[in-house]
């Protein structure tokens, strides 16, 4: 038992670590994940690596092809507009189904884990930002009672990852999603229907015009 349990948190550390590098982009589109490197890396089995990269191909976040391997996953600007106009369209369906005024118990979690993520962005620790946000958007959108729904939009937001990584680290775009969090938080507790969908939307939009603003046009 406990060996398997080792395995599991073997797995996910190294499933992880590869995440982080794309978020962060210290791995970048196209550029090629080499198993012999991450064997070394992780001293890991090499079946390991192979689950590892299996479970982040799942996600979305890197493309496994014949004779080449895996390789980070990149998007045409066609293919990001396409991404971006389903996450609008799903956050904003989950956005009105949340019942306004929210209760205190959502209030309150939404609020403890907004002060955490602003405590993480004053130290600067980028990992611990980062897993804050996806917190955050999982409580919140949780709370519009439909998991098909909560689960669609978890996968568009993975699948978005390589996309997001364009400014995860810009102290600019981190203090404007800290402050749209208490905004939210407040339109909530308001029950501003409408000032709570214009958030939702507009939060998810410089990290697309970003990533095409950076890339070549396909």
């Amino acid at each position: 038992m406990a060996d398997g349990k080792n395995t599991k948190n073997t797995l996910q550390k190294v499933v992880k670590a590869i995440e982080h590098d794309i978020i962060f982009g210290r791995l970048h589109p196209r550029e090629r994940l080499i198993e012999d490197e991450l064997i070394e890396r992780f001293a890991v089995k090499r079946h390991t690596i192979r689950t590892a990269l299996n479970k982040l191909e799942q996600m979305g976040i890197i493309i496994r092809r014949r004779n080449r391997g895996a390789i980070v996953r990149d998007f045409t600007n066609l293919e990001v507009d396409q991404i971006y106009e389903m996450r609008e369209l799903l956050q904003r369906f989950a956005a009105e189904k949340i019942p306004l005024p929210a209760k205190w118990e959502l209030i309150s979690e939404l609020t403890a884990i907004h002060e955490a993520h602003s405590q993480a962005v004053k130290d600067n620790d980028l990992p611990r930002v980062y897993d804050l946000n996806n917190h955050f958007h999982d409580t919140l959108f949780s709370a519009c009672g439909n998991p098909y729904l909560v689960e669609s939009i978890n996968h568009l937001s993975w699948l978005a990852h390589n996309i997001r990584s364009y400014r995860i680290g810009d102290p600019e775009n981190l203090e404007r999603a800290r402050q749209e969090h208490r905004q939210m938080i407040e339109a909530l507790e308001k029950g501003n229907r409408e000032e709570f969908v214009r958030l939702c939307l507009d939060h998810i939009l410089p990290s697309k015009l970003a990533y095409i603003e950076s890339r070549p046009a396909v």
